[in-house]
């Protein structure tokens, strides 16, 4: 049995800023580390520290991990004065991701918001690697800004994709912005789906997805049809430590993927 705690040596091969606060790390592993969308990683950086990260790349490139992080702590900032040809270690993946067998022939409503992107890039990635088994795919994105919105380079190529649909919003537009204006949740009154036929997808901030998931249950969604990312304040990656208790359910080993209907009744559920 493999040992948790080991790690596979990543060197980065490139960084792509996304945002002023944002980059997106392209990691080469030593060895290939296959994982399923929606499970997440331990980053490590020698003589720093390690935090948890949800790959943005698709599983189904085996030879390259890709991670989009915020700078938001000591190690995010440290990592993101990182340059290219540095080695870091990774451990995992970790976690439950999500049940894409289970989306099948259905309607699929992806809802995200900032960075939350990130790990939905991954889910939108796998998806359009079998498009033709489902039956519509819609992406809901919001970010603060224009300036504030991840993966800039990839919508045009997005929008021209069959089968996908996508509708983006700002909090605040400029001159230049042709879209919704409006939190995410607005998007959800442009978007028609068959309640019977459909999974909604949601990840961001906490406030983001509360909201979010208040204005799904408003339009009939039913919450075991809501699937949301929960990556809160995760530590060991293994259920030991105990940092990210939600309930009785441990976010790392039980999730970070669960349904709106297991956790519900969970009051700290946004916190």
């Amino acid at each position: 049995m493999k040992n948790p705690y080991s790690l596979t040596q990543a060197k980065i091969e490139k960084i792509i800023s996304e945002t002023p606060e944002i980059k997106t790390f392209v990691l080469k592993p030593k060895e290939s580390l296959p994982f399923a969308t929606g499970q997440f990683i331990e980053l490590t950086v020698p003589g720093v520290g390690e935090a948890p990260f949800t790959p943005s790349s698709s599983p189904y490139e085996v030879n390259k991990i890709e991670v989009t992080i915020m700078k938001a702590g000591f190690v995010t900032e440290k990592i993101h004065q990182m340059g290219e040809g540095t080695v870091v270690g990774i451990r995992g993946p970790y976690g439950k991701g999500y049940p894409i067998e289970k989306f099948y022939n259905k309607e699929v409503l992806i809802v995200g918001g900032g960075v939350g992107l990130a790990p939905l890039r991954s889910f939108l990635l796998t998806l359009l690697h079998e498009v033709d088994k489902f039956k519509r795919i819609i992406l809901c994105y919001g970010a603060k800004t224009p300036e504030d919105i991840v993966y800039k380079q990839s919508f045009p190529e997005w929008k021209k994709l069959s089968g996908l649909e996508i509708l983006r919003s700002v909090d605040k537009a400029d001159e230049n912005w042709k879209e919704y204006e409006g939190v995410v949740t607005i998007l959800l009154d442009e978007v028609k789906v068959n309640l019977g036929e459909s999974v909604t997808i949601v990840c961001g901030p906490p406030i983001m997805m509360k909201f979010a998931t208040r204005k799904l249950i408003e339009l009939g969604h039913e919450p075991k049809n809501i699937y949301l990312s929960m990556e809160r304040n995760m530590s060991c990656g293994i259920g030991k430590c105990g940092h990210c208790a939600l309930g009785k359910y441990y976010v790392c080993k039980d999730g970070p993927v669960f349904t709106y209907e297991e956790i519900k009744d969970i009051p700290e559920i946004w916190v």
